[in-house]
């Protein structure tokens, strides 16, 4: 299957949400403010180089990364590939790509929270390298009532 990889863009926005919606895991980890069109294109504006797209050869989005870094530590925020496309090596191009553009920026470690009962996802992130860390908690507050806390 030939795809090509680029950088996302606002115009891409549809295209992802059609995407994240598309599976009920990506579904799951959306917020209506951060993962709006306005909330998308501050990160895209925030993170122009380390955010990309898979495209098929018909221009469909058929899977997408976003990271970004705070200067010290880079973060994938989300990463989906579209069902009908997944176990193609899609997703481990996405990965190697955007932990390039970290590494151009001077990132020398990644993170990504992946949902504990998503055993597909922690298997792939495993197989990518990512190591399970049993000796941290993952704390959040939420400063707008619109973005629930979680579980």
């Amino acid at each position: 299957m030939a795809y090509q990889i680029r950088k996302l863009t606002i115009e891409d926005y549809d295209a992802m949400l059609e995407l994240w919606n598309s599976t009920e895991q990506s579904r799951r980890a959306l917020n209506p403010v951060d993962d709006s069109r306005e909330g998308i294109d501050r990160y895209l504006r925030r993170n122009p180089d380390t955010c990309f797209g898979a495209v098929s050869e018909d221009n469909r989005l058929i899977g997408v990364i976003l990271t970004g870094h705070d200067g010290r530590r880079g973060i994938i925020h989300h990463m989906c590939v579209h069902s009908e496309y997944r176990r193609q090596g899609i997703a481990s191009a996405l990965v190697q790509t955007a932990e390039a553009a970290l590494r151009k920026q001077g990132i020398q470690k990644i993170f990504c929270l992946v949902f504990i009962d998503n055993d597909n996802a922690n298997a792939f992130w495993e197989k990518m390298g990512y190591s399970l860390r049993s000796n941290l908690n993952y704390r959040n507050k939420s400063l707008n009532a619109d973005i629930p806390t979680g579980e």
